[in-house]
């Protein structure tokens, strides 16, 4: 993704903060932000030497900022508990330490501190509990996706799509959309799949864009990542948890960079949500990564976004037939229903040790399984046949 005058910032510390992990592909990084070898090595020197000052163009700024030293402990934890109002004791006894250079009190010792000075909500604090979560063990393996609730702004509503790593909860989209419609997230998707390659598998709730709460979930969007390799799964109906960590993902958004704030346009709302993402990856410590941002844990994949989509290709035993209209399809002198959103594609019926029995297949994606002479599949008719 070519590195525009309004995001170059906000690029060049996503780049430098994935570039300086341990065993990090810098050229495979340099491929996926479109820029030369050189210029990532010279922002990722520039980082070291003087950390984000170092990322502006032609920084005047000092290499070291001074350290005023009669500043006491206390106003360090308030200072950043001003800037972070959602923080508790321990995100901010890890924020502080993230430089090495001082040890500050316990955790418990910084709440306290925060509720004496009035800064702690009983009420909210009881809602924050540790809740164990199963999680894929490398990064890329599972992307979870889903729209936070819309809320009003001065010229419409802004509807946030976010996209969450499951393995590193590395936040790789957080877009500003004015609908919820294919073209919106598609159009956000391929951004991120150009910059951070493809991942094995996106899942999803059962709502548009991605399932139509019917018999078949597949939809244009979903079709199309299956066409790019990429495993699609939907969460069970009334089961929110299932997306659970891009839900706690929408709770911390709301909190830290929606409420109590008013925006214009979703310009606006971009800019605010591209300053979070920046925080929440790279510096805001998460308890679930022992204290540690999602970006100590995340690199990019290594299936690089094709700009073409791949050729269809199955298997020399498969049978293969061309969706219809209505997404019919015509096997064994019965019609099958598979689902509108591959009409004009190939798809495979493949046989089972079963005897008359087959798995549909869409590319790598099983669709369903069925038996020829089932009484619950229609008969082809004449009326079914196209030219």
């Amino acid at each position: 993704m070519p590195w525009q005058e309004v995001t170059t910032m906000t690029l060049r510390a996503e780049f430098v903060t994935l570039a300086v992990q341990d065993g990090s592909n810098i050229s495979q990084l340099c491929r996926l932000f479109n820029i030369s070898r050189d210029k990532g090595y010279k922002w990722i020197r520039r980082y070291k030497e003087h950390g984000d000052a170092g990322l502006y163009d032609c920084s005047r700024r000092p290499h070291n900022s001074p350290v005023q030293t009669d500043v006491s402990v206390e106003s360090a934890i308030l200072a950043l508990r001003k800037e972070h109002p959602a923080w508790g004791g321990r995100k901010i006894k890890a924020c502080l330490e993230a430089d090495g250079k001082q040890v500050f009190p316990a955790a418990s010792t910084i709440t306290e501190i925060l509720r004496r000075n009035g800064l702690l909500d009983p009420a909210e604090s009881s809602k924050h509990k540790a809740f164990i979560r199963f999680e894929h063990p490398t990064p890329n393996a599972l992307w979870q996706m889903d729209f936070k609730g819309h809320f009003p702004i001065r010229q419409g509503r802004c509807h946030p799509l976010t996209v969450l790593d499951d393995h590193s909860r590395y936040n790789v989209v957080l877009q500003a959309c004015g609908d919820e419609t294919t073209a919106s997230v598609k159009s956000a998707l391929v951004a991120a799949f150009r910059n951070y390659g493809l991942p094995d598998r996106i899942t999803m709730d059962n709502g548009s864009p991605w399932g139509d709460d019917g018999e078949h979930q597949l939809t244009v969007l979903t079709a199309w990542l299956i066409r790019l390799g990429i495993g699609v799964s939907h969460s069970r109906p009334y089961h929110p948890q299932t997306q659970g960590k891009d839900e706690r993902f929408h709770r911390t958004l709301l909190v830290e960079a929606i409420a109590g704030k008013t925006f214009d346009d979703l310009t606006q709302c971009q800019q605010a949500f591209d300053e979070f993402r920046v925080l929440y990856n790279s510096k805001r410590p998460h308890e679930s990564l022992g204290q540690k941002p999602p970006v100590t844990r995340y690199q990019p994949s290594v299936r690089m976004y094709p700009e073409v989509p791949p050729r269809i290709e199955y298997a020399p035993g498969d049978h293969v037939r061309k969706v219809q209209d209505k997404g019919a399809v015509f096997f064994k002198g019965q019609v099958f229903r598979v689902s509108r959103a591959l009409r004009g594609e190939p798809i495979a019926f493949r046989p089972t040790d079963q005897d008359g029995t087959f798995l549909i297949y869409y590319c790598h994606q099983k669709l369903r399984e069925i038996r020829i002479g089932d009484k619950k599949v229609s008969p082809m008719s004449p009326n079914d046949c196209h030219p």
